[in-house]
């Protein structure tokens, strides 16, 4: 490990300074550079994982729901997709979308209307319900984000952002 990537002196170290300067010692003929990035960015999405399901279950809400049901949200009025653009925006197959939708409209959360421009098609539209719980589990999401993030500064906020945009685009993630 070089001196200008180890934790400045007072700065604390985690658990990832550990396993890799383990992996260093172990297989130094191996760059185990990345996992300085990496290893940090999958225990965070552990821990932001953990804070989805507590903000979305808080309101009875599956993260797999809340991904619908937030869609639909975005869509702005009325409110409804058809199901292909959910599949877009869900990135879930057709099969795996049908059964989500049908779950959701027995909650009451989501209903079907028949497609305006396609007598064969129709849209998925959030009800008023579905719109009350979206908005109240963002809502806590958001405040568990924040606090997340509140070691960082806004400019730390805002570079990180940037950084972890340029990675996203190479595999269309924008």
């Amino acid at each position: 490990m070089t001196a200008a990537k180890r934790p400045r002196p007072g700065e604390a170290r985690d658990e990832v300074d550990v396993l890799v300067e383990a992996w260093a010692r172990e297989r130094p003929d191996l760059d185990v550079d990345p996992m300085r990035v990496l290893s940090r960015v999958t225990r965070l999405a552990r821990h932001l994982d953990r804070q989805r399901a507590a903000a979305f279950s808080a309101h009875g809400l599956e993260t797999w729901e809340f991904d619908v049901l937030a869609a639909l949200r975005r869509a702005g009025p009325p409110y409804q997709l058809s199901p292909g653009r959910l599949l877009h925006e869900t990135m879930v197959t057709s099969g795996t979308m049908t059964n989500r939708v049908d779950r959701l409209a027995a909650r009451g959360l989501v209903e079907r209307d028949l497609h305006p421009d396609d007598k064969r098609g129709v849209l998925v539209r959030l009800t008023p319900d579905g719109a009350t719980a979206v908005d109240a589990a963002l809502a806590d999401l958001l405040t568990a984000e924040r606090q997340l993030l509140a070691d960082l500064d806004p400019d730390d906020q805002q570079r990180l952002a940037a950084a972890l945009r340029r990675l996203l685009v190479v595999y269309g993630d924008t």
